[in-house]
């Protein structure tokens, strides 16, 4: 720091230290917790007793400064020193194995990471070797310091918490940039959105000026109100076009998608959408000055010109002043409830309910406006097409739902028998309609399993809103009862043809489940491991011809029976079991991340449960990764032949999945373990796909609370090859990703053109976004 900003410091420390120790100018020990803000109490008590140089039990401002000086201001020596004294609980001057348990135990709750007492002693072991160089059975502060040097990056970033919490805000140290919508990255990386945004605006300019300057004969206000209402002809049918999805998705694969901005026809819609607002608005506004210097010289008075059918305004009997306010109290309504503050808050139904009032909107303004329907005509041919084609889709067939899984932080994970004229490409969702829990809301879902498998359909829904909380509180339910005979007999029958399906999916040899390679011994590990075969991820491709499939079709489904009770004919633990469920399936429609094999290099960005495009896609891209593999039959080594083709050129994958908690990975970690399994140990090239999982709950090695729990965690995966937070060979890396870093390594690859697809939320999706303006890369966000 320099002299200005160590005196801008000192000022805003005291100011902060006055705040939170008030009238007695002494922190205790509870206002000092408070201050870190810490979870296990530990650390703070810690800090406390090596800040309270005294023994007085408080920390004065004195004390609190000339510690926080050293920590911040001092060498890396005098910051290794501190940390020794914090991990050396009883001050003896070296740590044992049983001090280092403990402050691994806290660290553990501080990164909110829950393991085993039994993973928590290999972790404490697998340290204190690592760093006992001369086995005397205890760690000295020489020992820690050569221990920690062979961890560079903690080495190099070695920060307090204890001080961060004292330093001025980030916020006033930045320096300004120009605004992104002014750098030349942006201009580039939106230029078919920004081409298409500029004709758009001047389409409506020129409507706009042709239809003032046809009726200047009535005034100023009549020509302001005509060519608004020229320019609600077009964009009302506009709007329509935008949300034509199976059109949409013909057109992704044509060239027209490296022309028009299809990618982004949502926010397209919302554009018109608000432009609506506004020229209806104005138009509104135009016509009451109008009907104020008409009333001052006709009979009629304002009042009659507004809500009556007197004056006969309008093509049909007059009714263009009391259509129009209808239109304008709607159009008023479904732009209110489109708000985002309403979707993303739990209310997605009056979203939903209130934008189907379309249908009431183009009735009325075809008797509004005598000319509406020569803009409509075709628009409204190819979305009651699109209607027809949709219900009689999701009417054909019988669907059922014929397994579920109540997954970790509330997912539920439907599997849906997939009808053989189903067809999608990997990333495609669609609208599902489940009549029990609502029989007239249809939502859509990104379907999460790869086309390749052609037996089932996987949905998971993450429990967000009303329809989403009643799905997941339907299944954790315990089943019903009473269940009539005839449903007995299918049970049993369902129940014995399930265990048929588990024995033939593995050889048996002398009475036990032999492997025949490396991807069943997984699957058959995670068999023994779970007692079934939900979570595991079989494409189609590691179940050998004529085997039997390893989903339970339901006899009533079969037949066309409807279910109108719940029926579990078998149920394999609190959170999984098989059901026969009637539901409707819409779709499938396309998404950007069509355009994933097209690409070079391609980076999958997931936030939570914003995996589940990503699943159907990893899962593809291994099918047919899997499609190129080649093995030496004289010995073990395989590769991969690296040929790009018109169906795929993909030359690398990074997979980067972003999880608050623990407990979140649970949701995927069976698919992700064979698709590591998938690929060769060694590679010329490197890895096909790379996985980098993300952690936000738990602490960075920058912090002093998890430095040792991250080199007891790195060490352990070293030993073990895998993971102590998700079991994968993957390393669960702590905090956030740091998207300047991981995109300039993704850029020194020299992979290709780098394509980066992201699904999760909007705040972080601004974020990457902005990245990859600034390293020239095309970003992609999941849209429905």
């Amino acid at each position: 720091m320099s002299l200005d900003e160590d005196a801008r410091w000192l000022e805003w420390v005291t100011k902060q230290f006055e705040s939170i120790a008030g009238d007695d100018k002494e922190i205790d020990i509870d206002e000092f917790k408070t201050a870190l803000k810490v979870k296990e109490s530990f650390f703070a008590e810690r800090f406390f007793a090596l800040f309270d140089s005294d023994g007085s039990s408080s920390i004065s401002l004195d004390e609190l400064l000339e510690a926080l000086d050293l920590l911040i201001h001092g060498t890396e020596t005098d910051k290794l020193k501190f940390l020794f004294q914090v991990y050396d609980v009883d001050g003896s001057g070296s740590i044992d194995p049983d001090e280092l348990r403990t402050v691994l135990k806290s660290c553990l709750r501080e990164s909110a990471i829950s393991l085993p007492e039994e993973k928590l002693d290999d972790l404490t072991l697998a340290l204190f070797e690592s760093a006992d160089k001369d086995n005397s059975g205890a760690i000295t502060f020489e020992e820690l310091k050569a221990e920690l040097e062979n961890f560079p990056e903690v080495m190099e970033n070695l920060t307090i918490s204890a001080a961060n919490w004292l330093k001025p805000p980030e916020s006033d140290q930045k320096k300004r940039h120009a605004p992104r919508y002014l750098t030349r990255a942006y201009w580039q990386n939106n230029s078919r959105k920004l081409l298409f945004l500029c004709l758009y605006a001047c389409l409506n300019l020129l409507l706009f000026t042709f239809a003032m300057l046809q009726h200047k004969q009535g005034g100023a206000w009549y020509m302001v109100a005509k060519g608004c209402g020229q320019c609600l002809n077009f964009n009302c049918t506009f709007v329509m076009v935008l949300m034509l999805r199976r059109c949409l998705t013909w057109l992704r694969a044509t060239w027209v998608v490296r022309v028009l901005p299809l990618d982004q026809n949502i926010l397209l819609h919302q554009i018109v959408g608000y432009a609506i607002l506004c020229f209806t608005l104005v138009h509104t506004v135009a016509h009451i000055f109008n009907f104020v210097q008409l009333s001052h010289s006709s009979e009629f008075s304002l009042w009659e010109y507004l809500l009556t059918t007197r004056p006969g305004i309008g093509w049909v009997k007059g009714t263009a002043s009391l259509t129009g306010v209808v239109l304008q109290v709607v159009i008023c309504l479904m732009v209110l409830c489109s708000s985002t503050f309403v979707r993303r808050s739990g209310h997605f139904e009056v979203f939903y309910w209130s934008h189907l009032s379309y249908v009431l909107v183009w009735s009325v303004l075809l008797v509004h406006c005598a000319n509406f329907w020569k803009w409509f005509v075709v628009p409204g041919l190819l979305f009651l097409l699109e209607k027809i084609i949709g219900i009689a889709v999701s009417r054909i067939g019988g669907l059922y739902i014929v397994e579920v899984n109540l997954l970790p932080s509330k997912v539920t994970h439907l599997v849906i028998k997939r009808p053989q004229f189903f067809q999608f490409k990997p990333g495609d969702y669609v609208y599902i309609n489940i009549p029990v829990i609502a029989k007239y809301e249809w939502h859509p879902f990104t379907i999460s399993s790869p086309p390749e498998q052609s037996d089932s359909l996987w949905l998971h829904i993450r429990s967000m809103g009303q329809w989403t909380n009643r799905l997941y509180e339907y299944f954790r339910e315990p089943e019903r009862e009473t269940v009539s005979p005839k449903r007995l007999a299918t049970s049993l029958r369902d129940r014995r043809q399930l265990l048929r399906t588990q024995e033939d999916l593995f050889s048996l040899s002398d009475g036990g489940a032999v492997a025949s390679n490396e991807d069943d011994a997984v699957e058959l590990m995670m068999y023994r491991q779970n007692g079934s075969l939900s979570d595991v991820a079989l494409p189609p491709t590691s179940v050998s011809p004529g085997s039997a499939d390893p989903q339970v079709e339901p006899g009533p489904a079969e037949r066309g029976e409807a279910s109108p009770i719940r029926e579990v004919p078998a149920k394999l633990g609190e959170n999984h079991r098989f059901c026969n469920i009637k539901c409707y399936v819409d779709g499938p429609y396309g998404t950007p991340t069509r355009q994933i094999f097209a690409s070079e290099h391609a980076v999958l960005i997931g936030a939570g449960i914003g995996i589940t495009p990503f699943a159907s896609i990893l899962q593809s891209i291994m099918y047919r990764y899997r499609q190129r593999k080649q093995n030496c039959p004289s010995c073990n080594y395989s590769w991969c032949e690296n040929i790009k083709d018109s169906e795929m050129k993909l030359r690398k994958v990074d997979f980067i999945w972003i999880n608050r908690d623990q407990k979140s990975f649970e949701w995927f970690v069976s698919l992700l373990t064979k698709l590591e399994m998938d690929q060769a140990d060694e590679d010329l090239e490197g890895r096909f796909l790379e996985m980098h999982m993300y952690m936000t709950s738990a602490l960075s090695k920058n912090d002093m609370k998890a430095i040792g729990l991250q080199m007891a965690l790195d060490l352990l995966a070293k030993k073990e090859k895998r993971d102590s937070i998700t079991g994968l060979r993957t390393r669960t890396q702590p905090g956030r990703p740091e998207w300047g870093k991981v995109f300039q390594k993704v850029s020194e690859e020299n992979k290709g053109k780098v394509h980066v697809f992201y699904c999760g939320a909007p705040a972080l999706a601004k974020v990457i976004k902005a990245q990859c303006e600034h390293f020239g890369f095309h970003f992609y966000k999941e849209n429905f």
